[in-house]
């Protein structure tokens, strides 16, 4: 069962409020496991495609039913990994930072969301350095939180701060299960409305270093359970009042409840077999 922080400043009876959020997505019409370039994935575990399809488009509806506007972007043959929109670059404030994936399998990608982004008006900067959008960066209204250690370079962060002209907060990443900071933390409330800032995160994905950093930045956050942290509960998305997440993170949802938001559980059971969930699944187009 997942373990709230006691120290907390936030009543249990806050009352949270949504606001409309603007959402891409990428159809999984190519989606299966080929490759292995994470502890997740297993290429004798095949994809269950018709179930991987129906799951993704009831996590589509599911933002339409809530009032979110989705946006799709076209899907590309051999690019089994392009429906995890969050790491196809990071978008806030009308600018955008694009990606520069690690591993080669998904280099193509990179190019076909700075297209998309340059398409739809955003001033996009081609990125330098090594990473992996919104799968490595976490937008606060008053900050980026940024991982590193697997996927995303310390150089890449400084290149996001310049570009999006946000200050960064560098996190490390040490458990390879959790090889992006979307994985190891769920912005819960991103400090832009009457609300203060607020998150969740698995503390066991972190260097010690890392871990303080969060205690002081967030002493109130939720903290997951290793559990929950398992099933990927943590790659959630929240629009300040729901959240959208992982419908095995029964732990998590609970401690969402009592800090005054409404889980919203979903099954993407096939996605978690590349890795993947809600957020992975979802980029935001931040305002």
């Amino acid at each position: 069962m997942t373990v709230l922080d006691t120290r907390t400043s936030i009543a249990p009876a806050t009352t949270r409020v949504a606001r409309t959020r603007h959402y891409l997505m990428c159809a999984p019409e190519h989606f299966e496991v080929t490759y292995a370039i994470n502890p997740w994935m297993d290429v004798t575990n095949p994809v269950h495609v018709e179930r991987a399809r129906l799951q993704w488009e009831v996590l589509r509806n599911t933002y339409l039913s809530l009032g979110h506007r989705v946006d799709l972007i076209d899907p590309m043959g051999g690019q089994p990994d392009m429906v995890f929109a969050a790491n196809g670059g990071l978008v806030v404030g009308g600018r955008a930072y694009g990606a520069k994936f690690r591993h080669p399998e998904r280099a193509a990608e990179g190019g076909a969301y700075a297209a998309w982004m340059t398409q739809h008006g955003l001033r996009l900067t081609e990125p330098v350095h090594t990473n992996e959008g919104e799968g490595d960066f976490l937008a606060l209204g008053q900050m980026i939180l940024a991982g590193t250690g697997f996927r995303t370079s310390l150089q890449a962060h400084i290149e996001a701060a310049d570009a999006l002209d946000r200050p960064v907060v560098s996190l490390e990443l040490v458990d390879p299960r959790f090889y992006h900071l979307d994985v190891a933390i769920a912005v819960l409330d991103d400090g832009n409305g009457s609300a203060p800032a607020d998150i969740a995160y698995y503390p066991g994905a972190f260097s010690r270093h890392s871990q303080r950093t969060l205690r002081d930045l967030f002493p109130d956050a939720i903290i997951c359970s290793e559990t929950d942290a398992q099933v990927l509960g943590l790659n959630a998305v929240s629009d300040g009042h729901h959240v959208v997440l992982p419908s095995a993170a029964t732990g998590l949802a609970e401690s969402l409840r009592d800090r005054g938001y409404t889980p919203v559980p979903v099954d993407l059971g096939e996605f978690l077999k590349s890795g993947g969930s809600v957020k992975c699944c979802t980029m935001e187009l931040h305002r």
